[in-house]
């Protein structure tokens, strides 16, 4: 018997760098939404533990969050079966898009149906509290505002009800250096809680900002090369997810949005268009 399930991509609605914390970590104010980019999953039982990823680069060992949520999952609950993973990797890596995470949280959550373990999201989000700060986001699967290192999620209705074109340039950049050039400011001028409730998207490119884009911006200029680019298309506000290296743009009309995604697309980029007030399917099935 197989199983199948979609494991979507994240994208940052502005980013606040509030505190750089003694133990390295820094504290932040976040808005995370999905959009429609996704790996697919296919599970089966098997003798032993197995990962296959479609993109033979990546590596299956304990550096891969699937393989790192799987012992984490044998270790603190216990395993009755073993389970072969094959994965479909559609989601750019070190592209500020949480592909990794939503790929950490849909292994606990399909190995936690599969064994008929019953935990609950809580429970599964303690389990994960050493994989990695955007996990909670994707086990809770609702938009909504990331505190503290990120794990702190409040559900709220954020799915921007405009269109979503992401665009990966085509290479990594680093999470580490990004927040080691960045300067925490403990004190914004606007809180993204309140711009994302408060305010209409055209407001949002002048009030929302992601602190790290800056400083990876000084080390990719394509970064925001492509930011304003999506201004010119016709975006009503455009920023670096994460901390990068993907870009996107909202647009409140199809025909705008999609002639960007075809401008984007023909010159060879990775891109992704999201529906309006897309909401991700968390379901996980059985594959007859």
């Amino acid at each position: 018997m197989i199983w199948i399930a979609n494991s979507n991509a994240k994208i940052n609605l502005g980013l606040h760098v509030l505190e750089r914390l003694p133990t390295g970590y820094h504290r932040i104010e976040t808005g995370f939404c999905f959009i429609e980019w996704n790996d697919r999953f296919e599970v089966k039982e098997s003798e032993k533990f197995q990962l296959r990823m479609s993109d033979e680069t990546i590596p299956v060992d304990e550096r891969n969050l699937i393989t790192k949520a799987y012992l984490a999952f044998d270790r603190y609950i216990g395993l009755k079966n073993h389970y072969a993973f094959n994965i479909t990797k559609n989601i750019p890596a070190g592209a500020g898009l949480g592909g990794g995470s939503s790929n950490a949280a849909l292994t606990l959550r399909i190995l936690n149906k599969l064994e008929k373990t019953g935990l609950s999201s809580e429970d599964l989000i303690d389990l994960s509290r050493d994989l990695g700060a955007d996990i909670p986001f994707f086990i809770k699967g609702e938009p909504g505002i990331g505190t503290g290192l990120g794990q702190d999620i409040e559900p709220l209705d954020i799915q921007p009800d405009s269109w979503i074109l992401t665009i990966y340039p085509g290479f990594e950049s680093s999470t580490a250096e990004a927040y080691q050039k960045c300067r925490p400011n403990p004190s914004p001028d606007f809180s993204i809680k309140g711009v994302l409730t408060e305010e209409e998207p055209d407001q949002w490119q002048y009030l929302l900002q992601n602190d790290l884009e800056p400083p990876v911006i000084g080390t990719y200029e394509m970064i925001g090369n492509i930011k304003d680019q999506l201004i010119d298309f016709g975006a009503v506000y455009s920023c670096m997810s994460g901390s990068g290296s993907s870009i996107f743009g909202l647009f409140e009309q199809d025909f705008v949005a999609i002639n960007a995604y075809e401008s984007f697309h023909k010159l060879g980029f990775a891109v992704n268009l999201t529906r309006p007030g897309f909401k991700p399917d968390m379901g996980i099935y059985r594959k007859d």
